[in-house]
């Protein structure tokens, strides 16, 4: 991993439990403060509080997104592969990515992932499986999203980033040193170095280098909690991400990390 890189902060806007005013609002005040990327979620339903609270549909969300924002990179984090044809979510991902460019390159990142909350799949109509046939359909997929992109007319303004979310080192992993440039897990700082080995011994089993992926991971929730984020960063983590609920919204945590960013970036630059 290059860790040289400037540290960068993604917010996770979970469409769950607010409006939708709440919802825009927010992720303009996010691009205001200076956020580097504005995620949501790809699920069906609130996934903590009231299970049967205020939720909204994530791609369709990103698609205002892409128009109502200048600056800010977005997606979802991430997209969930199964409920949605390969060539379909290629597709999509091209148009947001014109939607966002405004005279410069997109800024769309397909952030994808081969699902897990069981309850999205029954109650929408598909098929859950198993998480071995789930990560086999993924690893499926990447290559159709990657050859549709080459296909499409006009095709996507830049190489669309992709971002690939979790941590299993049978499959996940094989599958983020194919095909990913940003990996995301929930990896406790003690255990990413065993993960990033990992990740480098199936780089060579696939023929890729694996040292320009960015690696992504959860900052705590609540108050900033500097001490951990410090222990991702020198673990090599440079894209750290921070889930915020509604109804409310409370960006005092963004704040803080924004400031921890920055004096990170400063620190390098020196």
């Amino acid at each position: 991993m290059t860790l040289d890189s400037p540290v960068r902060l993604g917010v996770q806007v979970q469409p769950q439990h607010a409006r939708y005013s709440a919802i825009r609002d927010t992720v303009l005040r996010l691009e205001e403060l200076g956020v580097d990327i504005a995620f949501n979620w790809d699920h069906f339903f609130p996934l903590t509080g009231d299970r049967e609270g205020l939720h909204f549909e994530a791609w369709t969300m990103l698609g205002a997104w892409a128009e109502q924002t200048e600056h800010i990179e977005f997606g979802t984090l991430v997209n969930c592969n199964s409920y949605r044809n390969a060539d379909l979510q290629a597709d999509m991902a091209r148009t947001l990515d014109h939607i966002s460019a405004k005279g410069g390159a997109g800024r769309f990142i397909f952030g994808t992932g081969s699902g897990w909350f069981e309850r999205d799949y029954d109650e929408y109509g598909y098929e859950f499986g198993t998480v071995g046939s789930r990560l086999d359909d993924l690893a499926g997929a990447l290559p159709r999203v990657r050859a549709r992109w080459v296909k499409l007319n006009p095709g996507p303004t830049r190489d669309i980033p992709i971002m690939i979310g979790g941590k299993g080192e049978q499959k996940t992993l094989r599958i983020v040193a194919e095909h990913a440039d940003i990996w995301h897990s929930f990896v406790p700082p003690a255990e990413l170095g065993h993960k990033l080995d990992v990740l480098a011994r199936w780089g060579e089993k696939v023929g890729r280098d694996v040292s320009q992926i960015t690696v992504s991971n959860e900052l705590h929730r609540g108050t900033a909690d500097f001490e951990h984020a410090d222990a991702l960063y020198d673990a090599g983590v440079r894209l750290f991400t921070l889930g915020i609920s509604g109804p409310d919204y409370d960006l005092t945590a963004v704040r803080e990390y924004l400031a921890w960013r920055d004096r990170k970036n400063d620190a390098l630059a020196a």
